[in-house]
């Protein structure tokens, strides 16, 4: 790959609109993904988080600006864009009556991909579920479901995935299972676009989170860069770093950024 196209960020959005009816969801976002991260999108529910997931993945048509994925433009080069992408939803859509391995071989299959069989067993054990390849789907529990739903997703190893909140109703042990399984997917080179309203989870595992709040990115940069953003507190004159969640607290009800709002 050329040195300039490796440079370039898995994602690029400038000035996107989004507005149904009255309602305006997006209002200019704009930000950057590198290659190889996992970036977090953090926000409360109807801050937007879904809905530029959904542009991004070509699902949606945007009302003004400009998204790129690897450089191609979303708009302009969807069947391109679709070929280097996956996304994953709130809610696995795993098939309960398929076993483990049939769920992937069928999705290979659809991609029209050699080696169906191959490709299950492969990505069976990189998540930790040959053990259970051979069972139906609908006996596992909640983490493995959605981390065959995360394996289903890297059949034909996209480069950029998009997780929309990949942990809802999990309960803590699952959670943490999924955790692991989406820092191994960014060590192997995959880029993630993560969505959540989880301030402990963009805190575990992003390597930069964007802040999105009344649909406009209002601050972005990574853990430590956040954490500056207010002074430490002190007890006893043991210094305190502000956690993810005093930093998107302040943020979004910070009464001088609504007025200018």
């Amino acid at each position: 790959m050329p040195s300039s196209a490796a440079a370039r960020p898995a994602i690029r959005v400038r000035g996107l609109e989004k507005s149904f009816g009255n309602l305006s969801v997006l209002r200019g976002v704009d930000l950057e993904v590198p290659r190889g991260t996992i970036f977090a999108l953090l926000g409360s529910n109807g801050a937007g988080k879904t809905t530029l997931v959904r542009i991004l993945a070509t699902l949606l048509p945007s009302g003004a600006g400009t998204a790129e994925i690897h450089g191609h433009d979303v708009a302009a080069d969807p069947a391109h864009v679709r070929e280097l992408i996956s996304l994953t939803g709130q809610f696995a859509a795993v098939d309960e009556v398929l076993t483990g391995r049939e769920n992937l071989i069928l999705v290979a299959q659809l991609r029209r991909l050699p080696t169906p069989g191959v490709i299950a067993d492969t990505l069976l054990e990189r998540f930790a579920l040959s053990d259970a390849g051979s069972r139906r789907a609908g006996t596992y529990s909640g983490g493995m479901r959605r981390r065959l739903d995360i394996a289903m997703s890297l059949v034909g190893d996209p480069p950029v995935i998009f997780l929309d909140e990949p942990t809802t109703g999990l309960d803590p042990q699952s959670r943490i299972e999924v955790w692991s399984t989406i820092t191994s997917m960014a060590e192997s080179g995959t880029t993630v676009l993560l969505t959540t309203q989880t301030l402990d989870e963009a805190e575990h595992l992003a390597d930069r989170i964007a802040i999105l709040h009344d649909g406009t990115i209002i601050q972005e940069g990574t853990l430590a860069e956040l954490q500056r953003l207010l002074p430490a507190a002190k007890v006893e004159y043991v210094e305190k770093q502000p956690s993810l969640e005093d930093v998107f607290l302040a943020l979004v009800e910070d009464p001088a950024r609504k007025a200018a709002s």
